[in-house]
């Protein structure tokens, strides 16, 4: 299959382009290789792509529409997988301008260029940050989430409701997944886990926010990666349409949760690093930050029930896989 992929050197979009690479598939890649973080890591990643013959990339901002466009039209993609986005909750509070160029005009860019050249099927990633001040849990895919706690959750949800008028209105079939706190080996260096890591081994404390009462849904990369390509082969229609499922009535149009249900206390996550790494943390207890919820939790079921799949990584394991990477790249 022709796989376009958004964000190739990314954390997420480089774990699919890869996989996708060694089950035979050509891949082509955009990335803007920003500077929101190192872009040495970008680059590295990348450099595990480029060797492959069936790999191309193509370094571009989505906000460039004919630069998009051109790619688009002369590739032709069966599979599109949207995952480029500016993340970060913190980030939004001091740049939101970059939420709005990345994530609304660069989707609706996407939008645009899928609308012309449909392919089999698009796939989008939000968050589970879109459940904003939900508090009944785990969060299911038809829970109203209307209540975003940040300018992150708010464009990620918007681009939701966006492809689905274009889904309804041009008939391009489409699944967006809420992804539930994504870690592993070659991850973000904003995220918890890396700073944690990074802290540690230089013998600095750590800032437990919530005062450590909050937990999360930790999706292992391996896991998320897996539940991506399994949904590929899912084309949102009637044909597939499962007990409680978010497919819209009136557009080939899904949203799906990509977490597994099995939430775990943040001072657990802590300690699985402790464990990692050999070392105590020197632990900073704060307040809640901004924009932050104290607990996440995904229902898994319409996930297992349109793949057969669910997200079960231990955290123990998953930690223990990031340490062994963290440490051979530091």
């Amino acid at each position: 299959m022709r796989y376009l992929i958004t964000g190739t050197a990314g954390f997420i979009g480089f774990h699919l382009a890869r996989r996708l690479l060694d089950a035979g598939h050509a891949v082509t890649g955009i990335d803007n290789f920003s500077d929101y973080y190192d872009v040495g890591l970008k680059e590295a990643r990348n450099a595990l792509l480029e060797p492959y013959d069936a790999f191309s990339i193509h370094r571009l901002a989505l906000e460039d529409k004919a630069g998009l466009d051109a790619v688009w039209n002369a590739l032709q993609p069966e599979i599109v997988v949207h995952l480029a986005a500016q993340a970060g909750v913190r980030y939004s509070i001091t740049h939101p301008d970059s939420y709005v160029s990345s994530n609304l005009v660069g989707t609706f860019n996407v939008l645009e260029a899928a609308r012309r050249c449909k392919p089999q099927h698009l796939l989008v990633a939000s968050t589970s940050s879109a459940y904003g001040a939900n508090t009944k849990m785990p969060f299911r895919e038809n829970d109203r989430a209307v209540h975003p706690m940040s300018l992150y959750a708010a464009t990620k949800g918007a681009t939701e409701l966006m492809g689905h008028s274009y889904a309804h209105l041009y008939g391009v079939p489409m699944t967006f997944f809420r992804f539930f706190t994504v870690y592993g080996p070659w991850g973000r260096p904003d995220m918890a886990l890396f700073k944690f890591a990074e802290a540690m081994l230089a013998g600095q404390p750590i800032d437990i926010f919530g005062q450590g009462q909050m937990s999360r849904d930790f999706t292992f990369i391996d896991d998320l990666i897996e539940a991506i390509v399994r949904l590929a082969d899912v084309v949102p229609g009637e044909a597939n349409r499962v007990a409680d499922d978010s497919l819209s009535p009136v557009a080939p149009y899904r949203l799906v949760n990509i977490g597994g249900g099995a939430p775990v206390a943040l001072m657990d996550y802590v300690g699985a690093l402790e464990k990692a790494l050999g070392r105590t943390a020197i632990k900073n207890f704060l307040p809640m930050q901004a924009g932050d919820v104290p607990h996440t939790s995904a229902s898994a079921e319409l996930l297992e029930r349109l793949t057969g799949y669910r997200p079960s990584t231990p955290v123990e394991a998953g930690v223990s896989a990031f340490v062994d990477w963290y440490r051979g790249q530091h």
